[in-house]
């Protein structure tokens, strides 16, 4: 009876006193793929030598535990014979090649991902140098890094976590596609977000923007059509006729697949945003709206209805939010009119409007 080969994991010393975690198989295996037998199987997983602190303690303490788990599946794989952890054909692979290509049939965003890690790759990437390591170094290369139109302003901690968000999503792509052995995202941690204020639209103000003309009247519809329906500007690029269907209740609604959150849902349609849609047609509702319409024209536009505030295409988005909670729509239905996957999400924009309320109690004084 042949001896099934033991998994230990073991290390050795690299360069910046930091040493490389492998797996050793005793005895060795062989590998399908070129029928050689090996012994080795390196992780791309770094620790340090010698931790200076508490976090470089903690971190060693992380990544040999994760480690360990990969030395568990190594194992369970070569007792059930199978061994295309070994496949050097995939790690020899084009990652980024399968990245462009994966990104160009997403939105701007994926695409300025990509453009981050083929900089910092240097326009070179294998699917077998991709591991928890580089994409830590990716991780913080995001956390430090320029933005890509704008070289001397830094990356914010916000566009970072959406940027490693997006990078995370491709890495579950790949492991769907079996690129990899491993869903990397086991051992990476997400980058936090910040609290930042959310800007809106006062009904005034909405107002305001309404009866200001825009220069590019496909903008101005589709703008106000997000402050009444709430949705996204990728599911507003994506909205077709055959989206909008008579509601069973009367009036019309939406049947959509949420870019986003790949949610499927049916959203109530009033109306008055009915009516900026303009004459039905096939094809898309907004036909000529561009993703780049929506920074500089839309600035100008709002500049011109005399408005200060720092508005962006999302914030419509907020503006329908704040405005169904501040008019008396429970959370609950907000939150499932916006897709939110938890009210948690929705609650900041109640916040917002208890905000408001306390101000305004406060311009009541007897004093």
């Amino acid at each position: 009876m042949a001896r099934i080969p033991k998994v230990t994991l073991r290390k050795r010393a690299v360069a910046n006193g930091k040493e490389s975690l492998y797996l050793d198989f005793y005895p060795p295996i062989r590998d399908p793929f070129s029928m050689r037998m090996t012994r080795r199987e390196s992780l791309g997983i770094y620790i340090y030598v010698k931790p200076k602190n508490e976090t470089e303690r903690e971190f060693n303490q992380d990544m040999w535990m994760k480690a360990e788990v990969i030395r568990g599946l190594r194992a369970q794989s070569i007792i059930n014979e199978e061994y295309d952890f070994l496949d050097k054909s995939k790690k020899q692979a084009d990652f980024l090649a399968y990245f462009k290509e994966v990104a160009q049939k997403k939105d701007q965003k994926w695409m300025k991902v990509y453009l981050h890690f083929s900089n910092f790759v240097k326009g070179k990437c294998t699917f077998g140098e991709v591991n928890v390591d580089l994409c830590n170094k990716f991780r913080n290369y995001l956390l430090d890094g320029k933005q890509l139109k704008r070289p001397k302003m830094k990356i914010s901690q916000n566009s970072a976590a959406g940027y490693f968000s997006t990078f995370r999503a491709l890495l579950k792509i790949a492991y769907k596609d079996k690129m990899f052995r491993e869903n990397l995202n086991d051992y990476l941690e997400s980058i936090e977000l910040t609290d930042v204020k959310k800007e809106y639209l006062t009904l005034d103000e909405l107002k305001k923007l309404a009866n200001t003309p825009c220069d590019i009247p496909v903008l101005k519809s589709a703008s106000l059509f997000s402050c009444l329906t709430g949705l996204r500007i990728s599911d507003i690029l994506n909205l077709h006729w055959r989206d909008i269907l008579p509601a069973s209740e009367g009036g019309y609604c939406m049947r959509i697949r949420t870019e986003k959150t790949e949610t499927e849902t049916t959203l109530p349609i009033s109306d008055e945003a009915l009516e900026l849609c303009g004459e039905r047609q096939d094809g898309k509702v907004f036909e000529g709206l561009r993703r780049s319409m929506i920074y500089e024209p839309l600035r100008k536009w709002v500049a011109s209805a005399g408005i200060t505030k720092h508005i962006t295409y999302h914030c419509f988005r907020h503006t329908f939010a704040t405005l169904q909670i501040a008019l008396g729509t429970d959370i609950y239905t907000v939150s499932k009119m916006l897709t939110h996957k938890n009210v948690s999400t929705t609650q900041i924009y109640a916040d917002l409007v208890n905000e408001k309320k306390r101000a305004s109690a406060n311009k009541i004084s007897l004093k």
